[in-house]
């Protein structure tokens, strides 16, 4: 009986356990039958930030919407594994993707947990975070656990402890924007992973359970709490001594947040050209998560430079026009000046300069406090500094408009009230402060080498905090005077040589239509009679440049404006001649890097190279070629020949004499400030109707530079505000820089050039030591004229006026039949 008994209730259990079994089974096989396949695991390829790279290797910008380094396995330091292991799934090389012990241990703990309201835990396995990270959603359902637990046993099956380990560490979030351990290790401590100390390895073990539960800055208690939970961990766990333990949980978290904006100071608008031409080329998902490697052209010392050139000339400039007035105004400090005074926000790259707050002012001096420095959480720090600004740092600032206009400023209280938010420097005395004040004014400058077309620096305003719109490559402007070169470059290659005459006299142009008649004028208003094409460019001359435009064709110049890449389909009309057409700054220094480089075609580019996540090349802006570079060893063959493919797109020699004759912009013409640069140097001048923009271009054997300076709404930037007064001398600051260690180097002479003396007032041959003589580069077959043949003037049969060189005096001091 008893037997029966027992038969009857195994024979009960077995159908339970059956019934169960197949009910399992059947929520299995229902469970996976829609499963995730797990094999695009291998093809893994997590959104990986773009990083940028100035010439030398230094970091300029990263560019992701999930800040991520991919790092392998191997890359990874034991202790780093050791911490994340600790934290997260002790028994990770031993289980098989489920920790059976951890699943009851959290049962139990659970179990007991709820009864007394505590948290509750949790029993997943790294493998398992991988399945539900990779492969499903996060929502907290039994079913997705169960899919969760299945797909972690068969990516055990399918993946080393390693690659699964890989995955892990190259997924999870930090905080911060940071993704992967990579990108945490310099988000947190700038610095890689194979610096990591044990404390900060440890913390950043602590992070994925909750970034923000244990974020440096806002609850550093919990994160040194949790951090030092990690410690425990690794202790328990035999991977540190407890004297190392010890040792790390007494340290201090030590977060240094790595900065998110440009690495290099100064190169924000150019790694801003740069992102957006990526972005051109690949498109957003690539920039932001393809992981590219691109080397730029960025020279980080040359970009110092014309920054500090360019915001010098126009701070120059606006002390000049006067004070507009305080940045803002508090009226009521509410008992704390720092708190009220760091509410508004600075220029973050004029690092120069700080704000401050005027706290009181007497006759001599104005009393200051200096806008606190953030605290590392957030709002302002507890640091408030004040200082002195006397009278003779503010003494410039007369104001601008208003009653009290142009007045010398002869008291503080002149310039400054109470609650005051102004901008200061640092003077020379400690604890004083000088007055300063945003340009309204603004400018760009390039900085190029012409023979490749790399563009070395690029600065497109005064603060790329305060205006992102970069105006060396988006702004189009009005070149002036510095087109000219390339009207005399069309005639240099058309049988013109620098000696020939043009006549300087007044002219009329029919434009046709409504625009009536057109007469040119000279800056200077006045005329000038016959002069040389070398004096026409030296002076500036605007009637001049028409009449020689008109005398070749427009047509023939809107070619070479082309060809040049200034325009790419100019208006055939002379007012064109002189520069009445918009272009970039960019644009600008490329194409006088023609002359610099003997006639090649000039491409700029910002971007050297770019690189894929596998180190693929995947662009190189240099396409010339290297005969003979790849070689395993010397066995007596010639030496490598790099050969340039580019487009030849003007005469050698006519380049040389288009260099020459911008050399006399410098010695005699319109640029003369920039003979303090004490190399040789050549550049043309350029100022637009009204005063509208000022223009600088020159360039030495190997870098051109291109300034331009103007209001972004145009205006007059006053009379006397040429391209001579203020985009040369900014020209000149930077190339007394640049080239301050550099050895004078003359510019390169093609082969075949011949140099006659000449007479410069007239073109004519003169003797070696005839006062006023100068050397002239001539092309071969082409000398010195005999008698004068003036272009753009005819005799009554309409030929060319020609006079004899005995009538020289005549013609340059008299105006008798000539005008």
């Amino acid at each position: 009986m008893l037997l029966r008994i027992f038969g009857y209730l195994f024979g009960i259990g077995a159908v339970l356990f059956l019934a169960i079994a197949a009910a399992v089974a059947w929520y299995v096989s229902d469970l996976t039958r829609d499963l995730p396949d797990y094999d695009v695991l291998a093809q893994y390829e997590p959104p990986v930030m773009t990083r940028v790279h100035a010439s030398n290797g230094q970091l300029v910008a990263e560019y992701a919407r999930e800040r991520r380094l991919y790092l392998p396995i191997e890359a990874v330091p034991d202790r780093v594994k050791a911490a994340f292991i600790s934290a997260e799934d002790k028994n990770f090389y031993q289980h098989s993707g489920l920790d059976y012990y951890g699943i009851a241990r959290a049962l139990v703990q659970n179990a007991q947990a709820l009864g007394k309201g505590q948290r509750l835990i949790g029993a997943s396995t790294i493998t398992q975070q991988v399945a539900k990270n990779f492969l499903l959603s996060s929502e907290q359902t039994v079913d997705r656990k169960a899919r969760e637990a299945v797909l972690a046993l068969r990516i055990e099956q399918a993946y080393s402890k390693d690659r699964i380990l890989e995955l892990y560490l190259n997924e999870i979030f930090f905080g911060l924007g940071s993704y992967g351990i990579a990108a945490a290790s310099l988000a947190y401590f700038d610095k890689s992973v194979h610096e990591l100390t044990l404390p900060e390895a440890a913390y950043l073990a602590a992070l994925p359970k909750g970034p923000n539960n244990y974020h440096p800055f806002r609850r550093p208690e919990r994160a040194i709490e949790r951090r030092n939970w990690v410690v425990d961990r690794m202790i328990e766990n035999g991977f540190i001594t407890e004297g190392d333990g010890a040792a790390a949980k007494q340290a201090g978290l030590g977060v240094r947040r790595r900065t998110t904006g440009p690495s290099i100071f100064a190169a924000d608008y150019f790694a801003e050209e740069v992102r957006r031409q990526l972005d051109e080329m690949f498109g957003e998902q690539t920039l932001y998560g393809g992981g590219l490697s691109v080397r730029t052209s960025l020279d980080p010392g040359l970009q110092i430079m014309a920054r500090q050139a360019l915001i010098d000339g126009l701070i120059r400039f606006d002390v000049e026009q006067g004070w507009r007035g305080p940045v803002t105004r508090i009226a009521d400090f509410g008992g704390d000046w720092g708190k009220a005074l760091a509410e508004v926000e600075p220029l973050s790259d004029v690092v120069e300069w700080r704000l401050a707050v005027v706290l009181a002012v007497a006759d001599g001096a104005a009393e200051i406090g200096l806008r606190p420095e953030a605290a590392p959480g957030g709002g302002a720090g507890q640091a408030r500094d004040r200082g002195t600004m006397p009278l003779a740092e503010l003494a410039w600032a007369k104001w601008a408009s208003g009653e009290r206009q142009g007045r010398d400023v002869v008291r503080a209280g002149d310039v400054l009230s109470v609650g005051d938010v102004v901008y200061v420097e640092p003077a020379a005395e400690p604890g004083q402060y000088a007055l300063r004040q945003v340009p309204e004014v603004e400018g760009a400058i390039v900085v190029m080498d012409p023979h490749t077309g790399r563009v070395q620096a690029m600065v497109g305003g005064f603060s790329f905090s305060g205006s992102q719109f970069n105006r060396a490559t988006q702004a189009l402007r009005q070149p002036g005077s510095s087109f000219k070169p390339f009207v005399y470059s069309a005639a240099l290659d058309n049988g013109y040589t620098p000696s020939s005459v043009i006549m300087d006299a007044p002219i009329e142009i029919d434009q046709g239509g409504d625009l009536g008649i057109w007469r040119p004028e000279n800056y200077s208003g006045e005329f000038y009679g016959p002069s040389t094409l070398r004096t026409g460019i030296e002076r500036s001359r605007n009637v001049m440049t028409v009449r020689l435009a008109q005398d070749m064709g427009m047509a023939l110049v809107a070619e070479y404006a082309r060809r040049f890449g200034i325009y790419d389909n100019m208006l055939p009309v002379l007012s064109m001649a002189l520069g009445s057409g918009e272009t970039s700054v960019l644009r600008m220094a490329a194409a006088y890097g023609v002359f610099a480089n003997g006639g090649r075609e000039v491409r700029p580019t910002l971007i050297d190279r770019i690189q894929d996540r596998y180190g693929r090349t995947i662009f190189r802006h240099e396409d010339r070629t290297c005969q003979g570079c790849v070689a395993d060893g010397w066995r007596g063959q010639p030496e490598p020949v790099v050969v340039d493919n580019r487009e030849q797109i003007l005469d050698p020699m006519t380049a040389f004499q288009m260099t020459s004759m911008l050399q006399g912009v410098i010695q005699r013409g319109t640029a003369t400030v920039a003979r303090e640069v004490g190399k040789p140097i050549a550049g043309k001048t350029g100022t637009t109707n009204d005063y509208h923009d000022a223009w600088f271009v020159g360039y030495s054997p190997d870098l051109v530079v291109g300034v331009y300076i103007g209001f972004d709404q145009p205006r007059s930037l006053g009379r006397q505000s040429t391209g001579g007064q203020l985009a040369a001398p900014i020209f000149t600051s930077f190339m007394k820089l640049a080239l301050a260690e550099e050895a004078p180097i003359p510019f390169r002479v093609p082969q075949g050039m011949d140099f006659y003396p000449i007479d410069r007032r007239t073109g004519l041959r003169a003797s070696d030591d005839a006062n006023g003589a100068l050397l002239e580069a001539f092309k071969p077959g082409t000398r010195p004229p005999d008698t004068y043949s003036i272009i753009g003037y005819t005799d009554t049969m309409g030929r060319p006026l020609t006079v004899a060189p005995e009538a020289d005096r005549a013609v340059i001091s008299g105006t008798g039949g000539l005008y």
